[in-house]
């Protein structure tokens, strides 16, 4: 069989390997997005400037307003991806150096909080049964109960 050290090695040398090919994936993936989106919105910017410039200084300044939201929707897209590329990264990096990944505090919280409102819920719903079922037995006792008054004869 296989030694602990060899075992080791090999983990290390594939988590590595997952590393290196999740940090140039990602690098690839944002390049190509970048890419995508700049080639997209020069295309819509070039097409709007054309026609502002044929109509008026009016359509300049909404292909210029346009122009900008799909900058930034560009932008956001890179964004986006890098902002995973390096999440990827450091889970890669963080599985290599044997760190487990922590606990979802957030969902703990959450069911938590949940857990104590349908609690509280439950508990009000049987505390109300209970008062109405010792009201109907009150109510149930006064009418079937026979009132003596004692008479003192002097």
């Amino acid at each position: 069989m296989f030694s602990r050290r060899n075992r080791a090695e090999r983990t290390a040398a594939e988590a590595w390997d997952y590393l290196s090919s999740a940090m140039a994936s990602a690098g690839e993936s944002a390049k190509d997005a970048g890419k995508a989106t700049a080639g997209v919105a020069g295309a819509k910017v070039a097409e709007l400037a054309g026609k502002a410039t044929q109509q008026s200084q009016k359509l300049a300044g909404k292909a210029s307003r346009r122009g900008n939201k799909l900058a930034g929707k560009a932008g956001t897209r890179v964004n986006a991806v890098t902002d995973e590329a390096w999440a990827r990264a450091n889970l890669a990096a963080n599985a290599l150096a044997g760190r487990k990944p922590g606990l979802p505090w957030g969902v703990i919280v959450g069911a938590s909080l949940i857990g104590v409102a349908l609690g509280w819920a439950a508990a009000s719903t049987a505390r109300a049964a209970a008062e109405r079922r010792a009201e109907n037995e009150e109510l149930q006792l006064a009418e079937t109960a026979i009132v003596s008054t004692p008479t003192y004869d002097s």
